[in-house]
């Protein structure tokens, strides 16, 4: 006989019993991400996994249980980070016009950007040694590109070198060498970064 509706309904408003093993796992597991991402945050690039270890109070062998390499801890940032962001890139814009929503577009990106800063730079260094870490690199700056195309007018998208060096202009890149190479602060090189979106755009609008 099918289950009913109503008891479908007290199991899913019953309290779910926990269990203590499983819930210390999780619990292992956040320590370790969160230790992971205050050590890159506080400027140390490439911690290991006894450092992280260290940071989140746990046994070496607990660190690896969880995680069978860095690559896995890694995609678990990864993960952590785009649930911040996310809410920020995919929210809409409210004008129909497409140079309102751009200026939109960089100030959401020097938010978004001065977040992920210290974890794209570590990222950076050793994406060349992580499959993982390179096939993230190459979507992340695919999304970005498009995320720029698609605010431009149909017709603009085929004027590929003002376009292409749009997406330069307010791209991960630029952001990291005005904030990491040139030291500039986070309001100097969102001020240099408008401006380029602002002269680009307005090249595209004139057609040039």
């Amino acid at each position: 006989m099918a289950q009913s509706l109503q008891s479908r309904i007290s199991e899913v408003a019953a309290p779910a019993r926990v269990d203590g093993r499983r819930e210390r796992g999780r619990s292992s597991r956040r320590r370790i991400v969160k230790a992971m991402m205050t050590l890159i945050a506080g400027g140390d690039l490439m911690p290991s996994a006894a450092r992280v270890a260290e940071e989140a109070g746990l046994g070496l062998r607990t660190v690896f249980r969880h995680f069978d390499d860095m690559d896995a801890l890694y995609a678990e940032i990864s993960a952590t980070i785009a649930e911040r962001v996310l809410p920020i890139v995919t929210a809409p814009y409210d004008s129909t016009d497409w140079r309102v929503n751009l200026r939109d577009l960089v100030e959401r990106r020097a938010r978004v950007f001065e977040t992920m800063l210290p974890f794209r730079l570590a990222a950076n260094i050793k994406r060349y040694q992580s499959p993982f870490l390179t096939a993230q690199y190459g979507k992340v700056v695919a999304i970005e590109r498009d995320l720029v195309l698609r605010l431009l007018p149909k017709e603009m998208r085929g004027r590929t070198v003002p376009a292409e060096a749009l997406c330069a202009a307010v791209s991960f890149q630029n952001w990291r060498a005005l904030r990491h190479d040139h030291g500039m602060s986070v309001e100097a090189a969102g001020n240099v970064t408008a401006h380029m979106a602002e002269a680009l755009a307005a090249a595209l609008a004139a057609g040039e």
